[in-house]
């Protein structure tokens, strides 16, 4: 057993339902930064309905990263306001 660094798949879409909540607020930062390093610009971050209370936090992340050129709620067919759509500055 390692244990080294959980590899997660780096493919523009991350589900935060998978961790720890506290993460988050380095989480989001890390991944926008991997996605621009792989060019990825387009990015789905599915935070859930619950309470709203981890959205307002994801959202509050994006409003300070100067490298996100816009975000918003998914439509219906993306998760509803259970994801936040991003689009990022290319590298």
């Amino acid at each position: 057993m390692s244990n080294g660094p959980v590899q997660f798949p780096i493919d523009g879409t991350l589900d935060l339902h998978t961790f720890n909540p506290r993460d988050v607020k380095h989480l989001v930062p890390d991944y926008i930064k991997e996605c621009r390093k792989r060019k990825i610009l387009h990015l789905r971050i599915i935070h859930g309905k619950g309470t709203g209370v981890l959205r307002q936090k994801v959202h509050s992340i994006l409003k300070k990263n100067p490298y996100v050129v816009d975000y918003h709620l998914a439509g219906i067919d993306g998760g509803s306001w259970g994801a936040t759509i991003v689009d990022l500055k290319p590298k």
